[in-house]
């Protein structure tokens, strides 16, 4: 989120089958990370839209869903979890931890310190509370900023070991994660929990446990749904203060890895055409391909269980992050190839849209309140899965069309020229 150029040449020179072409300019590489940034912000909002129109625990549970879900079968659930959930954040993450180390890479030739950085991000800190708590509880900018702390830590490692270390931490996490809900859904959902007394009290108890889960929610989404604010937002200080931290320790053995990952591609090339272009189609499909067949027999396992809420849960935390991880990498891959030759119109808006995702982010969150909370348009609990794709389609078109336009005239998104001003504790000039 951050569109600060390096000063210099990238040091890889493309090539594919082992001809070398041009050296790729500084330019060059920002427009690729701006064109994947654009799709990834796009994408979130597809994400999110369930937990925007509907109950949070929507976004995983169809059962939790105030009208009919209108996907009976489930296939669109399933679509869903196999090309967009986790895929968009973790190419934002990828980019995020990018975006640290192109800015350290003008911040240290200009003399700064990591200290600059460490500014930098307790102001996104601050802008992730203010997300948190005013506007939508699913940030993801106060873990960034939290785990892009610790990531200032490793930047003078070499960048081959940020690589294996992130990958290791992922594959931790990875092991972490399935084992953890695994267990929860053989115990709930399976006759593992049948064959002891134990085991069987203990399914009681995360039987009765659901309910009280989706009851939390029963606060805050009437008052959306009510337009009442001030019963939000103080439900929001007082009951939910901790989710920022909870979201952090659920999410760190993903965010910090996919961070580190992203610093050590940026090192390597990855965004420069270090890698030919013909390597990069190849492991991106192989990568986009297998991670996607995984996520489909993750999400038919789902199905044929009835989408319970600890067989989601599982498919979502416990089984997907090895098989989303190839995704990722295999997107991004994918679209480093494939960006220099987008450069029509909608590849030109995509990429404004990426040059302003900060504000794209925080601004698609107070569109959807406009589009939910009962003080304005109302459809909180209204729509089923089939009308909220298509507010996104709606919401996409306004991201495009006000990007470009904005960046034309003015140097920054609006809230990046807020934030670089913060940073640099001076007003910079926004019209060009």
């Amino acid at each position: 989120m951050d569109n600060s150029l390096s000063g210099s040449e990238a040091a890889g020179i493309r090539s594919d089958g082992g001809a070398a072409i041009a050296p790729v300019t500084a330019g060059e590489r920002i427009d690729a990370l701006d064109f994947i940034r654009g799709l990834a912000v796009m994408g979130i909002l597809a994400a999110n839209i369930i937990a925007f129109g509907q109950p949070f625990e929507a976004y995983m549970y169809p059962a939790a869903f105030l009208t009919d879900s209108g996907d009976p079968n489930g296939w669109m659930w399933i679509a869903q979890f196999v090309a967009i959930d986790g895929k968009m954040r973790g190419l934002f993450t990828l980019l995020f931890g990018a975006g640290i180390y192109l800015f350290m890479e003008k911040a240290w030739a200009r003399g700064a310190t990591r200290g600059l950085q460490a500014w930098r991000l307790a102001i996104l800190m601050v802008f992730g509370m203010v997300h948190f708590f005013f506007i939508w509880p699913g940030d993801i900018l106060f873990y960034y900023a939290l785990f892009g702390f610790v990531s200032l830590a490793c930047l003078k490692w070499s960048a081959k070991t940020q690589l294996w270390v992130g990958l290791a931490g992922y594959m931790l996490g990875v092991l972490i994660y399935a084992v953890m809900f695994t267990a929860t859904w053989a115990v709930a959902d399976t006759s593992f929990g049948e064959i002891s007394p134990e085991l069987a009290e203990m399914r009681a108890g995360m039987v009765a446990a659901i309910d009280d889960t989706l009851a939390r929610g029963d606060v805050p989404n009437a008052a959306i749904a009510a337009g009442d604010y001030g019963t939000l937002l103080m439900h929001r200080l007082t009951e939910q203060w901790s989710e920022p931290l909870n979201n952090a320790l659920l999410f760190g053995l993903e965010t910090l890895p996919l961070m580190l990952i992203g610093v050590a591609l940026y090192r390597l090339g990855f965004f420069d055409g270090a890698i030919g272009r013909a390597k990069l189609l190849r492991w991106g499909w192989i990568g986009v391909i297998a991670g996607g067949l995984a996520h489909l027999a993750i999400g038919l396992v789902v199905q044929a269980g009835g989408f319970t809420f600890y067989g989601t849960l599982a498919a979502f935390i416990g089984w997907s992050p090895l098989p989303r991880l190839w995704m990722v990498l295999g997107l991004a891959a994918l679209l480093v190839a494939y960006a220099p030759s987008a450069t029509g119109w909608l590849g030109e808006r995509i990429r404004a849209a990426g040059r302003a995702a900060f504000t794209n982010y925080l601004g698609t969150s107070i569109l959807m309140m406009l589009v939910f909370h009962g003080w304005a348009l109302g459809l909180f609990g209204e729509l089923n899965r089939p009308q909220l794709y298509i507010v996104v389609v709606l919401a996409w078109a306004v991201m495009l069309a006000w990007s470009k336009p904005w960046l034309d005239r003015f140097r920054y998104g609006p809230l990046e020229w807020i934030w670089r001003s913060l940073t640099y504790r001076t007003v910079f000039p926004l019209r060009k």
